[in-house]
């Protein structure tokens, strides 16, 4: 498993853990639902169904240092201060925070904490003229260095607030497989934005990651997400929708999972479907470990078991059967990993 910067304590993962998002607007319930399914592994939900600035792009926006956005019909717009919008999305997290300590009284273990990464955010917030940060070098830096700091901030206040938890910080970059391969729309529609040179993606997520003393997981529920990539920045952990993977995935995945990088594999639906048994839901990742000619006796270390993505589209009853159903998939995987 990866460790933190303390070498001494080895980080310990929970076995199963959500992505981010729930159904409904009750932080309280959403908070109760996340700590009773994920007693070892529980996470900060985020509620988008409450409108604008409870969005992933808008709670995150939120977070930002000497940076303001409102909403406009095509998204959130750099703003010169903070308004209504962003005040908002203080106020929602604020909840959220109070339901999270709320449930999670006295616990000791590993706590994860979601926000869109630099390339994401980038790919959604205008400028002024209405363009995305990210066709300007410029503010996309500013960017990156305004989500570092406000990270900073964010993690210091769950640690003073659940102070027996061990932080994981999850960065969301669903766009970033787009950004690299310059797939991302102008705002007219007729055009795309170049592609971010590889390394100048490496080195941002590198600086938002250093922010972060323990444990950074990158998720993309996209298609080719890069994981050689997010293992060279730094990354401990990679999720990812599994059903989403071809053999072209196999190598690099191997690779990384050879150094230490930990795999959230996303193997439970995330809007409301039939679940099989548990043991099938993760019967694709031991066909995947014996492929790659990796030990059996290490996927449960290797392995943490998720929802493919979000839950903020599933039904309120669904949600809570796709957390507990992968609770019970990653015990399977842990109890039968031949």
């Amino acid at each position: 498993m990866s460790d933190t910067n303390d070498e001494k304590t080895p980080f310990t993962w929970g076995p199963a853990t959500g992505v981010g998002s729930m159904p409904g607007g009750d932080a309280r319930e959403a908070a109760r639902t996340v700590a009773g399914s994920f007693e070892d592994f529980p996470f900060l939900a985020e509620l988008p169904a409450r409108g604008p600035g409870a969005d992933m792009i808008g709670r995150t926006i939120g977070l930002l240092v000497e940076m303001y956005a409102h909403v406009e019909p095509s998204g959130w717009r750099v703003s010169d201060r903070p308004g209504r919008d962003t005040r908002r999305a203080r106020s929602w997290l604020g909840e959220d925070l109070d339901a999270l300590e709320e449930f999670t009284q006295g616990y000791e273990g590993p706590l994860k904490v979601q926000a869109v990464g630099p390339w994401t955010l980038a790919a959604a917030l205008e400028l002024r003229g209405g363009e995305a940060a990210l066709g300007d070098p410029g503010a996309c830096r500013d960017l990156v260095g305004s989500l570092a700091e406000g990270l900073r901030g964010h993690l210091a206040e769950l640690r003073r607030r659940v102070p027996g938890a061990r932080l994981v910080l999850q960065l969301d970059e669903p766009s970033l497989t787009a950004v690299l391969r310059g797939h991302v729309r102008t705002a007219s529609g007729y055009r795309t934005h170049r592609a971010v040179d590889r390394q100048v993606v490496e080195s941002a997520l590198r600086e938002v990651i250093a922010v972060h003393d323990g444990p950074v997981v990158v998720h993309s529920c996209a298609p080719d997400v890069p994981f050689a990539l997010l293992r060279r920045a730094g990354v401990s952990g990679v999720s990812f929708d599994f059903s989403l993977l071809t053999e072209r995935d196999e190598e690099p995945i191997g690779e990384a999972v050879e150094s230490g990088t930990v795999l959230f594999a996303g193997v439970v639906p995330s809007t409301d479907a039939p679940l099989s048994d548990p043991g099938g839901s993760v019967m694709g990742v031991r066909t995947l470990w014996r492929r790659l000619g990796l030990n059996p006796g290490t996927l449960a270390d290797s392995v943490v078991v998720t929802p493919t993505c979000g839950l903020a589209g599933a039904s309120p009853a669904y949600a809570r059967a796709a957390l507990a159903h992968s609770a019970r998939a990653a015990r399977s995987l842990a109890d039968n990993p031949e």
